[in-house]
């Protein structure tokens, strides 16, 4: 099987990116903000002896994201009889959801994986932006330091999508929902972080560019406040659950001090010199499409991989597609599992090609239902004044696992030291399993 696909990379060089030379050690100067901002108006500012301690505030973090994660299990319960009535015993049902993962579809419609998830990453990511203060007054850009901030909220949008899936106070806990058949798949794993970065990036693209056009248009401060939260609304939802107003930026707090600043807080950035090689920690995010016996296998995912060497990087791969075109009431995904190495030569232009050796598993699994012998099954319990038989009475799988490698080679063009283009991966995929 040859596939053929276009990945977007998003590198992150801890230690390499932004170093300061200075004598406070805080970021570069944050952008002049517009005029008159939303109400309600800033408070004055208080320019303190010592620079503000630079680093994350995990004590507002953890509070803000169980306000977050008790409004999604509300949701929930009101929403789903299944939340509410599991038909399972608390702990076996915990260990039946997180036991039977497999796969990559899940059974949920379009929407909900590929919009909704996706919205609950951008709010866990922005959640993680208002505590990461020292990249507080990032703005989209091409500066490495926004790059290297937001990546930081997607590898904690990931922590918390796994809580939400399959930690202590999760859906496989609360509700058992991976038990029972289709809800098996890993999709909402990889898209929720990963679209979810892009949804954020997205947003920041269009406070940048978008709401400052607005607001250099217009004095209104309800039009400002409209546009803000149409234009941001995982940033809107994350400020109200940080306790913050909808509307809210970090900008809006440096009104009007920007100008009286002392000559102490001026900062500047310098480059230290770094050996040529590859990154210290790279994240990849990527969509595809092949096809296969019976059409086509759409899907994505994700891979990390951590330098071992100047020249080589460990690389782990999860990754998995839907397989379309199959006959009536049967579905079917791929999914696959793979780690190796990845060798990139020590160049120091913008275009970086690899070369990389992947080893793992492929797990292909078919579920097939039968929605007539489903409605005889629920009409006898109703009549027999019994409860609905439970989902894996109509439901058949089929599944087969085996061994998988992967080969390829890519081209990378990078923008700066935190962002790059993957314009090209060649791959050749084999797989070796039963029919």
């Amino acid at each position: 099987m040859m596939r053929y696909s276009i990945w977007l990379a998003l590198l992150a060089f801890p230690g390499t990116v932004g170093a300061q030379n200075n004598e406070d050690g805080d970021s570069p100067d944050p952008p002049v903000p517009l005029a008159n901002p939303i109400l309600p108006a800033p408070k004055p500012i208080k320019l303190p002896k010592d620079p503000e301690p630079k680093g994350v505030q995990w004590r507002s973090l953890f509070i803000q994201s169980s306000r977050f994660i008790l409004f999604e299990h509300a949701y929930r319960y009101a929403t789903e009889p299944a939340t509410r009535d599991p038909d399972r015993p608390f702990f076996k049902g915990y260990a039946d959801s997180v036991s039977a993962l497999h796969g990559w579809a899940d059974g949920d419609p379009f929407y909900v994986n590929y919009v909704g998830h996706p919205m609950q990453g951008a709010v866990s990511g922005y959640l993680w932006t208002l505590n990461d203060t020292r990249y507080r007054y990032v703005e989209f850009g091409r500066s490495p330091e926004y790059w290297k901030s937001r990546l930081r909220a997607g590898a904690f949008a990931w922590v918390y999508s796994e809580q939400m899936e399959i930690g202590p106070i999760s859906e496989a806990s609360i509700g058992n929902i991976q038990a029972s058949a289709p809800q098996f798949g890993f999709v909402d794993h990889v898209i929720t972080p990963a679209i979810g970065l892009g949804w954020m990036i997205a947003e920041d693209a269009l406070d940048q560019y978008l709401v400052r056009f607005v607001e250099g248009k217009t004095r209104n401060r309800v039009v400002r406040a409209l546009v803000r939260g149409g234009a941001n609304p995982s940033r809107s939802l994350a400020n109200v659950l940080g306790g913050e107003w909808p509307w809210a930026r970090p900008r809006d707090q440096l009104d009007d001090a920007s100008l009286v600043r002392p000559d102490k807080l001026k900062r500047t950035v310098q480059e230290p010199e770094r050996p040529a090689g590859v990154a210290p920690f790279e994240f990849a995010a990527n969509a595809y499409a092949f096809p296969a016996s019976t059409g086509i296998c759409g899907g994505g995912g994700v891979s990390v991989a951590f330098r071992i060497h100047p020249k080589w990087q460990v690389v782990l791969d999860v990754s998995g597609c839907n397989i379309n075109g199959l006959k009536k009431n049967l579905s079917g995904d791929s999914h696959t599992y793979m780690a190796g190495s990845r060798w990139t030569p020590p160049l120091s232009g913008r275009m970086v090609p690899y070369a990389q050796m992947l080893f793992g598993g492929n797990k292909v699994t078919q579920e097939l239902m039968f929605p007539v012998e489903k409605a005889s099954l629920q009409q006898l319990a109703l009549s027999a004044g019994s409860p609905p038989p439970n989902h894996d009475q109509y439901t058949q799988q089929f599944e087969v696992d085996g061994l998988a490698m992967a080969a390829g080679i890519g081209v990378d063009y990078k923008f700066n030291r935190a962002l790059a283009f993957r314009i090209l991966d060649l791959e050749y995929t084999r797989s070796w399993m039963k029919s």
